[in-house]
């Protein structure tokens, strides 16, 4: 019960960034007619998209938690995760084109930008799948701090749950967006956006804090590895 309220107010409470970050491709979203309902269905359809790629992601990410606890480096896997995240959420504020590395990084997000402009080409209910699916691969903190939860449970079975409930908990904010349309402002969408920021950046700082095992209760618990096992020791985190 405690992993799916978790995974829902995640999805939630991050919405917010959604709403701020995905909200042009909500608002772009190449739907079969403009009637209401035909609205509702297109953005109902790209969204079960996004759930499939982050429950995808949480089979993945599940595995490779439970064998990094098996192994016992689930601290330096917490404080890379936070690492990663401050990184996107940093990534804007990078040219492109100043380095080889921004752009060997930036690659790959071309490449899908440039699929996903083809599919907003279509208008069909299999693009706005595909649409979905490919949305839910692009770098993004809030999908990372997901992603941690999810390695966190170290179950892929249930840590693809997860991911699917932190997807189910962004659409009504997305469902909304679609539906109010331009209603919403862009200064309110940026505002959404610096919000769900520091609300991403203070998870990735209480990942990172969570992997220096500082003994600080709830934020750095200590774990003692000399009087516990693995297992036991994670449990007790």
């Amino acid at each position: 019960m405690e992993i799916i309220l978790t995974a829902l107010t995640l999805g939630l409470l991050g919405s917010l960034h959604c709403v701020g970050m995905c909200g042009p491709i909500a608002l772009a979203l190449p739907v079969v007619n403009n009637s209401s309902w035909s609205r509702i269905r297109g953005v109902l359809t790209y969204n079960s998209g996004r759930v499939i790629t982050y429950s995808t992601l949480g089979i993945v990410f599940g595995l490779l938690g439970k064998t990094f606890i098996i192994a016992g480096y689930q601290q330096a896997l917490s404080i890379s995760l936070g690492v990663l995240i401050l990184l996107v959420l940093l990534m804007p504020l990078f040219n492109s084109h100043s380095s080889k590395f921004t752009s060997v990084i930036f690659k790959p997000v071309v490449k899908l930008k440039s699929a996903l402009g083809k599919l907003f080409a279509k208008k069909s209910y299999s693009s706005l799948f595909s649409i979905g699916v490919l949305n839910g691969l692009l770098p993004c903190g809030l999908v990372y701090t997901a992603v941690a939860g999810a390695i966190a449970v170290a179950d892929p079975v249930k840590a693809a749950g997860f991911m699917a409930l932190f997807g189910l908990g962004t659409i009504p904010a997305m469902l909304g967006l679609s539906l109010a349309g331009q209603k919403i402002s862009m200064g309110l969408r940026n505002n959404f956006r610096k919000a769900s920021m520091v609300f991403v950046s203070a998870m990735a700082v209480l990942l990172i804090l969570r992997g220096m095992n500082l003994g600080i209760p709830y934020v750095s618990p200590q774990l003692d590895k000399h009087n516990c096992t693995v297992h036991q020791c994670c449990a007790k985190r």
